[in-house]
């Protein structure tokens, strides 16, 4: 039986919460207080917090079933994503979005919940510059075509590469230029009103990982020393 303790209450009041606003207003946000009042306790225990209370066996309770729920999810959404397609709706887009949020999400965490920060944005920006290079290839028609226009994306995963042995250099590097090009995505949403909720999909997508990797490389890996960064 779960412990009666503060998280136990403070997730029953988010539940509380959510059900009044929904009866008062039935504006959904209370789904946004659900998921709260839901994933609070693992998402403490996941993050290190509050870790006595909560014992092992619940852990792995929560880890099983949401990484169920996590591929219950991902299935309903490409089951939605098909049949809006098929229907020739481009709604099916924000269900590849959520996909593709969902999915780098679920990566940053583990890598970073690894606290070995070096290696962990060393792997998001190859991961990332690889990514890249693979969806800007889709439109290259021939093969000299294909590869110039994978060469930045391949680039971005040779910097990582480079990470490991320069990393404060590289995440300066890292840190700037995506900054730039968040910037620079922006701007095309903000002139053409539009596509801005795209664009803004596009900046989270590409420039939250290479971000938190930027950043990530100015942190002491774990068993180094900081005199040993460079």
């Amino acid at each position: 039986m779960r412990k009666r303790d503060p998280i136990f209450w403070c997730a029953t009041g988010i539940f509380v919460l959510a059900i009044a606003l929904f009866a008062v207003t039935h504006h959904q946000f209370w789904i946004a207080l659900m998921i709260g009042s839901y994933l609070l306790r693992p998402t403490l225990a996941s993050l290190g917090v509050a870790r006595r209370n909560i014992d092992e066996r619940q852990m792995s309770v929560h880890y099983r079933s949401g990484n169920i729920g996590f591929a219950v999810l991902l299935i309903m959404c490409v089951i939605f994503m098909a049949k809006l397609e098929l229907e020739n709706n481009h709604d099916f887009e924000w269900f590849s979005t959520a996909i593709i949020v969902g999915l780098v999400a679920k990566a940053l965490s583990n890598v970073l919940l690894s606290k070995n920060f070096r290696e962990a944005a060393s792997k998001i920006i190859i991961s990332a510059g690889l990514l890249i290079a693979l969806f800007a290839s889709m439109d290259g028609g021939s093969f000299i075509g294909i590869l110039m226009q994978a060469a930045p994306g391949l680039a971005i995963a040779g910097i990582g590469l480079l990470a490991k042995k320069y990393p404060r250099t590289v995440g300066l590097v890292v840190t700037l230029a995506t900054a730039c090009l968040v910037l620079l995505i922006m701007t095309v949403g903000l002139a053409n009103s539009k596509s801005l909720w795209g664009q803004i999909a596009v900046a989270v997508i590409v420039g939250a990982p290479l971000l938190t990797a930027g950043i990530s490389l100015f942190l002491p890996p774990r068993g180094d020393t900081e005199a040993e960064l460079r």
